[in-house]
């Protein structure tokens, strides 16, 4: 049996999708999630949400925000977790989580946790470089990760899961690559280093319920400290 999904557009508006299987007599429709409107996200100082969207909307990958932030996007598995982290850094001045370096543009969660847009769950952040460096983001990235397992945090799997360091720049690109460098010389021999390090996609926010879910409640509605600072045990799904 033969299974083909067709996905229609009519003026760029996603439309429902047709999987036609075996004589192509039979249509069962699927619903498709409407693309985020990042106009409705909640923006600066208590989000990076908006202002994400409009880079997204635009295919920009800034180095910098809109007040001369430095800008860094990271991959540390699911993103509520790893975007709790870096709320607490002190010098951290907002955050976003969202979608990035994927091959479909204005992915919905849906899309993306199947795990075969190429996007990888991400935390984009910004941050005053005089407050906190580059180089100590990165370190707290790969503290909350087994830097040599692949696809894979914790209890998640998947390319979508898929932890990584996004560069903004050439000079973040350069010192990421030194401190892997320095992780997989440290290693036994036969262990690698599978955290990806490339230059940043365009990161797409994701839907608002996802934006600082463990600040709100997670999952299970226990609202966890965004605090500077705060040593609390990060609960990835509330």
């Amino acid at each position: 049996m033969v299974a083909l999904t067709l996905l229609a557009a009519v003026g760029g508006a996603r439309i429902r999708p047709v999987r036609m299987i075996g004589n192509l007599l039979s249509g069962l429709a699927a619903p498709i999630p409407d693309p985020i409107d990042y106009s409705t996200l909640r923006g600066l100082p208590k989000s990076l949400g908006r202002e994400a969207g409009g880079y997204a909307e635009k295919a920009l990958v800034p180095e910098k925000s809109v007040d001369g932030w430095t800008i860094a996007t990271f991959g540390g598995g699911c993103f509520w977790g790893t975007e709790l982290h870096f709320q607490r850094v002190p010098g951290v001045i907002a955050t976003c989580v969202g979608y990035t370096q994927g091959k479909l543009e204005r992915p919905t969660y849906n899309e993306v946790c199947g795990g075969r847009t190429g996007h990888t769950e991400a935390t984009m952040v910004i941050y005053d470089p005089a407050k906190v460096t580059y180089g100590e983001l990165v370190e707290k990235l790969l503290s909350t990760v087994d830097p040599t397992l692949k696809d894979q945090v914790g209890n998640d799997y998947g390319s979508q899961y898929r932890h990584g360091l996004y560069a903004h720049s050439k000079e973040q690109l350069e010192e990421a690559r030194a401190i892997l460098a320095q992780r997989q010389a440290a290693l036994p021999k036969g262990r690698m280093i599978h955290t990806e390090c490339k230059m940043a996609a365009v990161f797409w926010p994701a839907e608002e319920y996802h934006q600082q879910n463990l600040q709100k409640g997670g999952r299970f509605g226990r609202a966890q400290s965004a605090t500077k600072g705060c040593v609390d045990r990060v609960r990835c799904y509330g």
